[in-house]
């Protein structure tokens, strides 16, 4: 008996090794370029994967966040909760290729009154169950749970690049916003120093009640500014919040303020093929391919008949005292396939097709947007410099200009208007040079995001 088991099971081995259908092969980018755009960053064997976050953002207060996003944050908690799911299921989809064996017991007493007699029964014997995967449907559903599962991976690792830039940003949007507001405090000081000194030369003769009025105008403008800064303050102080997994009544801390953060002047970009085989979200995308694919073969092969084995072993006797020397054996298989259903399964293996390929078209998609990506954060990143110093420049001027006017209105020389514009004129400069500043760090931000940084720690 045995060895009729051992050649059943030599052969439907030999026979699951047939597997219909295309093996997945990288669709290849028409006139895919070898470099991104044109930069003086460097290109060499360093790449921004080994970047670690905590090296480049060495604020301890950005740090501290960024821990707790990832520890807390529920998009990641979901992510995580996901990736288990789909191994259990892969789990389940590669049990399907192996056979079932079980176990099945029975003790029967029957009594037939009307002839006064006892039949007893005693049987134990082991099931077999085993699908042969002739044509290769079911190592193909495997394959396409692998895929999947491999995106939820690729989805987690993108989430967690994506939440160290998203907290990096919004921590420099909140630290932008606390010297704006501490600059707009800093200019209501002004205003109101020279709103003194217009009531004083009012109040003496020396002017007109004009420039006194001009002055109380500024200063009530700016006394505006405060409120509706700290309201954009508290709001984005909630959002942060709810970003690290916190209620949003919760205090963010701060650390370096917007001027004192330090980030690298340049980051290495490496060429697109090296970038492509690091995004989690290519990665993903082509993962989202191959499990396409494998649809494809377990439509095509669902056309083909599919053969089920069922086989037992045992004993079985009417005396418990002689079971064991009763062995009981039976070996049946099925055979299940389509005759006619109107070329329904045909219609399967050409929407699986279709389907296949709208995610080449999809991949090709996203390597486009990855480009263009990559691209815009790189010139981002060079022109945010440049403005930079640019606003520093004008903001020296306007503060000499200012410091000039205000002199010479002590001393009579200019009349208050002159004043004004110089305020103006500085507070603007001022403001622009902060947000050159934010603009500066969150390119950086974009730019390590876009290169596949955040990842490593």
């Amino acid at each position: 008996m045995r060895k009729y088991i051992y050649i059943v099971i030599i052969g439907a081995t030999f026979l699951s090794s047939c597997k219909i259908g295309q093996r997945y092969k990288q669709p290849e980018m028409q006139d895919m370029p070898d470099s991104f755009a044109s930069t003086s960053l460097q290109m060499d064997s360093t790449t921004v994967g080994d970047i670690g976050w905590t090296t480049l953002y060495s604020d301890p207060a950005l740090k501290e966040l960024v821990y707790r996003a990832l520890e807390n944050n529920k998009d990641m908690k979901i992510a995580a909760a996901r990736i288990k799911e789909l191994a259990a299921n892969n789990r389940i989809s590669f049990a399907e290729m192996l056979p079932s064996i079980g176990v099945e017991g029975l003790f029967q007493k029957e009594a037939l009154d009307y002839k006064n007699s006892i039949s007893p029964k005693h049987r134990g014997q082991f099931t077999l169950n085993w699908e042969l995967d002739l044509w290769g449907n079911l190592r193909w559903a495997n394959d396409a749970s692998v895929a999947k599962l491999m995106q939820s991976v690729e989805a987690q690792r993108a989430l967690h690049l994506t939440i160290v830039g998203q907290v990096a940003q919004m921590y420099f949007e909140l630290t932008a916003l606390d010297r704006k507001l501490a600059i707009v405090k800093q200019t209501l000081v002004a205003r109101q120093e020279s709103s003194w000194l217009a009531k004083l030369r009012y109040e003496g003769g020396l002017t007109s009640e004009i420039p006194y009025r001009q002055s109380l105008v500024e200063l009530a403008r700016t006394e505006t500014m405060v409120p509706s800064l700290e309201n954009e303050i508290q709001l984005k102080e909630n959002d942060l919040a709810v970003l690290v997994g916190a209620f949003p009544s919760s205090l963010i801390p701060r650390g370096m303020g917007l001027n004192k953060q330090i980030l690298p002047d340049s980051l290495p970009v490496d060429l697109p093929s090296s970038l492509l085989k690091r995004r989690p979200d290519v990665i993903q995308a082509e993962q989202k391919l191959i499990e396409a694919n494998a649809k494809v073969g377990m439509a095509l092969t669902s056309i083909f008949p599919n053969v089920k084995l069922t086989g037992k072993y045992g004993v079985e006797d009417a005396h418990i005292s002689s079971v064991l020397k009763n062995p009981v054996w039976w070996l049946s298989g099925s055979l299940l396939g389509p005759v006619f259903n109107f070329g329904k399964n045909k219609a399967i293996h050409k929407a699986a097709k279709a389907a296949y390929e709208q995610e080449v078209y999809s991949y090709e998609n996203k390597i486009l947007n990855v480009f263009k990506e990559v691209n815009n954060a790189i010139v981002t990143f060079e022109k945010s410099k440049g403005v930079r110093k640019s606003r520093e420049e004008l903001y020296t001027s306007a503060k000499s200009y200012y410091e000039l006017a205000r002199l010479q209105y002590i001393n009579g020389v200019v009349n208050y208007i002159d004043v004004l514009d110089s305020q103006r004129q500085l507070f603007d400069a001022e403001i622009s040079l902060n947000d050159a500043l934010l603009n500066e760090l969150t390119s950086t931000v974009t730019l390590y995001k876009a290169l596949g940084g955040g990842i490593v720690e």
